[in-house]
């Protein structure tokens, strides 16, 4: 069986770097699974690693859609195992890389989430239900059928919520009795995960300190190029941290500095979430940035423990 190296770990805690280093001295190739970073043109606001970081390495899962295309778990999977399937036969080492927990939860555990077909009218009625009284509302409804899955899905993430009830409300069993169901299938591939941490207060400073470098380098005109193409601020992608907030800007609902504050906070909120998501994963081997000196030193740890 072939062996998957994945890094995952809260935003700003050098995931990109450590896979390219690892990349570069395993001969790998990495798959991107941050829900994000897959759209085409929103390179700022998602971190988005350049040509020159890189270095030469291919990636995949960068640049996949447009922001307007519908994205989803589902996709994820099914692509990210098509990516790793091509690696390996290239003779080469794969590596998956990312903060989406749902995504790496997706691979490591091999949970099936497509257990039933998307119901549009259904998912139609339950988003208008979430606009007209909303998100907690829905969220209630949720724990109501799935106290396992309302327990495990933040109340704003209305997406998922109304996936949890098309869930049940087609099969009428709960998404967690699926997931339960599907863990119980090996994966194809043998994952080794590795867990990324650091001092909460550096890594508080790591993000604010980021999110300042986003609008040295030009956020808020990456976000009226969008609006520029057409993207609207309803579609999911750009209700993504960081984009979101400069749309609210741009409207003239607040000033920069509240708007570059408001992403400072959320993206910090976002990383705790992060930690207690992967937290759970028994499977990862966590090495914290704090102990080493560089992403050289990491990457050495990393090779020696695999």
């Amino acid at each position: 069986m072939n062996r998957v190296i994945v890094i995952a770990g809260p935003t700003a805690s050098g995931k990109t770097s450590l896979s390219i280093e690892l990349a570069g001295r395993m001969n790998g190739e990495i798959i991107s699974a941050d829900s994000m970073q897959l759209y085409k043109y929103m390179d700022i606001g998602t971190a988005k690693p350049t040509e020159n970081e890189m270095r030469g390495i291919k990636h995949y899962l960068i640049d996949e859609v447009l922001p307007s295309e519908e994205f989803n778990v589902v996709k994820f999977k099914e692509l990210a195992e098509k990516y790793i399937k091509e690696i390996v036969e290239k003779g080469k080492q794969p590596i998956v890389v990312g903060g989406t927990g749902l995504y790496i939860s997706s691979l490591i555990d091999n949970i099936n989430f497509s257990e039933s077909e998307c119901d549009w009218e259904l998912r139609e009625a339950l988003k208008n239900e979430a606009e007209e009284y909303g998100s907690q509302y829905l969220h209630d409804k949720l724990k109501k059928v799935d106290e396992e899955s309302a327990d495990n899905i933040h109340p704003n993430n209305v997406k998922r919520v109304i996936r949890a009830l098309e869930v049940f409300y087609q099969t009428e069993k709960p998404m967690s009795y699926h997931n339960e169901m599907s863990r119980g299938i090996p994966p194809s591939f043998t994952y080794n995960t590795i867990g990324l941490t650091m001092d909460r207060q550096r890594l508080y400073e790591r993000i604010n300190k980021r999110v300042d470098i986003m609008i040295k380098n030009g956020l808020v005109e990456e976000v009226k190029r969008l609006v520029e193409l057409g993207f609207a601020d309803s579609i999911t992608s750009m209700q993504g941290i960081g984009y979101k907030e400069i749309l609210s800007y741009l409207k003239g609902k607040s000033t920069l500095d509240e708007a570059v504050e408001i992403i400072k906070r959320d993206s910090r909120r976002y990383a705790k979430r992060q930690l207690t998501w992967f937290k759970r994963m028994k499977e990862i081997k966590w090495f914290s940035i704090d102990n080493y000196g560089n992403n050289h030193n990491v990457a050495e740890a990393v090779i020696n423990y695999l």
